[in-house]
């Protein structure tokens, strides 16, 4: 279900993903190509595993999941928090 809206990062979400270790193309990549589901509050999520094979706060990771939390608009995508998962 590759989204044909805009996706656009709320300023929460924008200021999450230096602290939390993730990029905006990694979370538009997610997006457009992983399978949503619904969350919380009526929202959707996913989950994108990329290959990290580095350190991440003192300990080393081979894998990093990204996963936003969205609300589907009827105009855009409004992408509310991005959480990241090392493992």
């Amino acid at each position: 279900m590759p989204p044909t809206k805009r996706i656009r990062l709320s300023g929460h979400a924008k200021s999450q993903l230096i602290f939390r270790g993730a990029s905006e193309q990694e979370v538009l990549e997610a997006i457009r190509t992983a399978a949503w589901q619904p969350a919380e509050l009526g929202r959707l999520e996913c989950r994108k595993n990329y290959a990290f094979r580095a350190e991440w706060n003192g300990h080393w990771y081979e894998t990093k999941q990204v996963r936003p939390i969205f609300a589907e608009e009827s105009e855009e995508i409004v992408i509310v928090t991005v959480y990241v998962y090392y493992f």
